[in-house]
């Protein structure tokens, strides 16, 4: 429960400066500050895949509020989920696994993320929809405060902050007491060992926004219960809380549909082609 409660503790920073960030763009709407941030979104998939790899989950949480006020593309979005890596790099270096290992995992996470973001960004941006608009009014109208009643960007990015924690806490909380019941041999029974079969379970597996998913994971890899190809597709769908905050804060839910579709389709294709190389 501790650990639960730190793991969650920790996102606090990076909520609160995603959301004081957001705050100030809207206020300087127009100014050279967002024309800036207008002229490097095109880089976004290349720093969103960089960010992704620091193992935690703030800056997929981040990722999904800068995405749901229109500062960050849907490319560079689905860069950050595919790279988070959670927990699954600590606990593979506190169990000893090869540094081989490891770099592998890291650089494909990286480069698929970087790649499929670049690639969603083209794509999109030859319908016309590949440069968004801030718009970060909508975070408030889809959570119904009332925060940009008052003036200044600190109380609205507070007020934020906290709706988004507390929803995190409770979500996650109830995941954490089912997989209190689950355990690792329960996930472990899954038979993710098997080509495609494997692969298609752990990507469904990654989408379970809690670090214990990530250390079974890494646990039952180095004991033979998981080909690394599953291992692989659990990492790539890992995004943590990112989706939660995602589904919270995005009113198109459409949008965030397609967005996990991808992530898992992804997911699992690359982590088929990963298993051979490692």
């Amino acid at each position: 429960m501790i650990d639960f409660l730190l793991e969650n503790l920790l996102l606090l920073p990076f909520l609160f400066v995603t959301y004081l960030v957001l705050e100030i763009l809207e206020a300087r709407a127009g100014s050279a500050l967002e024309r800036s941030l207008g002229r490097t979104r095109c880089l976004g998939p290349l720093f969103g895949s960089l960010a992704g790899a620091v193992p935690q989950c703030g800056f997929s949480a981040a990722a999904a509020s800068f995405y749901a006020g229109g500062a960050i593309t849907v490319g560079t979005l689905i860069s950050v989920f595919l790279s988070t890596s959670d927990e699954l790099i600590p606990v593979l270096i506190s169990e000893k696994a090869p540094l081989s290992l490891i770099l592998k995992i890291l650089g494909v996470k990286v480069a698929v993320g970087m790649i499929v973001g670049f690639a969603v960004n083209a794509v999109l941006s030859l319908f016309g929809k590949g440069d968004p608009k801030l718009h970060v009014g909508e975070l408030c109208a889809h959570s119904r405060c009332s925060c940009h009643e008052h003036k200044g960007v600190v109380r609205p990015a507070l007020v934020h902050t906290a709706e988004i924690f507390v929803f995190i806490v409770a979500i996650s909380g109830l995941v954490h007491v089912l997989l209190h019941f689950l355990g690792e041999e329960g996930i472990r029974n899954l038979i993710l060992n098997e080509p495609w079969y494997g692969e298609a379970i752990a990507g469904l597996v990654g989408f379970i926004p809690n670090c214990a998913v990530s250390v079974s994971g890494a646990q039952i890899y180095l004991k033979g219960g998981m080909s690394a190809g599953a291992l692989m597709s659990m990492s790539l769908t890992g995004a943590g809380v990112g989706l939660l905050v995602l589904f919270r804060t995005n009113r198109h839910l459409w949008q965030n549909i397609a967005i996990m579709f991808c992530v898992y389709v992804v997911g699992v294709l690359f982590g088929r082609l990963a298993g051979f190389l490692f």
